[in-house]
C-alpha cells in the first residue's frame, strides 16, 4: 500500500524545504524547494516502494520550484533519475543544455547528478498532478541504454508508453496483493517497456548550446557563488561576466527572472535555511542578514515577512518548535 511521503497546508508550507523529502528525510535529494503561496495551500505526495524504487503521485493546487545546484550536489552525493509523466499542469525544466517543457501527456528525465530548476505549474482548473518513479541512475542505465540528456522530454504516445505507465500504476495502487518481487519484476518490466517506447521515436542527441544559453549558464554561476556579497549588483555582475548590462538583462529574461526578483529569492532562501538549521541557534539574525548579503537589517526583515508571512523570529521560532 502506499503511504503519505509529505502533505502541506497553511499550517506547515513554510516548512516545504524540510518536509519534502518525506519523515525519514530519505526520499528525493537535496535541494531548494519552494511554494507559491496563496489563499489556500494543498499539496501531497503518495509513494509506494518497489525495491529500491520508489514510485510517487504529486498533486498540488499551487505552484512549485525546486533547484538542484553544483552546492547540493557536493553536499548530497544521490545518484538517481526521475521518470516523469505529467498528468496535469506542466513542468519547466532549465538545465546545462537549455530549457525543456513538459506538458500534460508528456514524459521527461531529471537526474540528480545534474544541476536544474523547476518550475511545476497548473492547469486552468489550478491542478498540477505528476506520476513519477524514482530509479537508482546505474539500475536505469542497465535496463535503457541509452544515454538521454537532463531534462530530456518526449510527448508520452502510443502503446508502450501507456502500458509502462498502466505497470508502473498498477504497482503503485496495488493494496498488498502482490509480493515484494512481483513489484520488482512489474517495475523492471516497465522500463524495459519505456526502453520500447523510447526507441521507437528518435533518440535525442546531445544538444547544442547556443551562446546565449552558454552565457546564462555562466551568469547563474556566478550568481550562486557571489549572491551573498552585498555590493553584487547588475552592472557589477555584468563586469564580471564581461557582458554589457543589457545582454544581462536579456540572458535574465531568457530565464524568466529579473535581476532583483533572483537575488532577493536566493538570499531568502540561505536566509531560511540558517534560520530553520539547529546549527545556527546561536547566530542573530542580524548576522544572517549580512552573511546572506542585505545590508539592513530592516530591509531583511520587511522583505522576509512578505515572502513567508513570518518575521524572522517567528520564523525560527516555529522551525525550533
Amino acid at each position: 500500500m502506499s503511504e503519505t511521503l509529505f502533505a502541506l497546508d497553511r499550517g506547515n508550507y513554510r516548512d516545504c524545504h524540510m518536509l519534502y523529502r518525506g519523515p525519514r528525510n530519505e526520499e528525493y535529494y537535496l535541494g531548494d524547494y519552494t511554494l507559491e503561496s496563496g489563499s489556500s495551500i494543498d499539496v501531497r505526495a503518495d509513494r509506494k516502494t518497489a525495491g529500491s524504487c520508489s514510485l510517487i503521485r504529486l498533486s498540488s493546487r499551487n505552484r512549485q520550484y525546486f533547484r538542484r545546484s553544483w552546492s547540493h550536489i557536493r553536499a548530497d552525493g544521490t545518484d538517481v533519475a526521475i521518470l516523469w509523466f505529467v498528468k496535469r499542469g506542466g513542468l519547466s525544466i532549465v538545465h546545462p543544455t537549455g530549457r525543456s517543457i513538459a506538458r500534460a501527456g508528456d514524459f521527461a528525465i531529471t537526474y540528480s547528478t545534474t544541476p536544474f530548476y523547476m518550475e511545476c505549474d497548473t492547469d486552468e482548473q489550478s491542478v498540477h498532478q505528476v506520476f513519477h518513479a524514482v530509479i537508482p541512475t546505474h539500475l536505469l542505465r542497465r535496463l535503457i541504454p541509452a544515454e538521454l540528456p537532463a531534462g530530456f522530454c518526449t510527448a508520452a504516445q502510443g502503446r508502450a508508453f501507456s502500458l509502462a505507465e498502466r505497470m508502473l500504476t498498477d504497482v503503485f495502487e496495488d493494496q498488498g496483493r502482490l509480493s515484494e518481487q512481483s513489484s520488482v519484476l512489474l517495475v523492471d518490466g516497465a522500463l524495459s517497456v519505456l526502453r520500447d517506447a523510447l526507441a521507437e521515436g528518435d533518440l535525442p542527441r546531445p544538444a547544442r548550446r547556443s551562446l546565449a544559453q552558454k552565457r546564462l549558464d555562466d551568469v547563474l554561476r556566478y550568481l550562486d557563488a557571489h549572491f551573498c556579497n552585498p555590493a553584487l549588483s547588475l552592472g557589477t555582475m555584468a563586469e564580471a561576466c564581461g557582458i554589457s548590462r543589457r545582454y544581462l538583462s536579456f540572458l535574465l529574461d531568457l530565464h524568466g527572472t529579473p535581476f532583483s526578483t533572483l537575488i532577493w529569492q536566493k538570499r531568502l532562501n540561505a536566509a531560511a535555511q540558517w534560520l530553520a538549521s539547529p546549527e545556527s541557534a546561536g547566530v542573530g539574525i542580524k548576522e544572517i542578514a549580512h552573511r546572506v548579503g542585505f545590508k539592513s537589517p530592516a530591509h531583511f526583515s520587511r522583505l522576509f515577512r512578505s515572502a513567508y508571512e513570518l518575521s524572522p523570529t517567528e520564523y525560527r521560532r516555529r522551525g525550533a518548535g
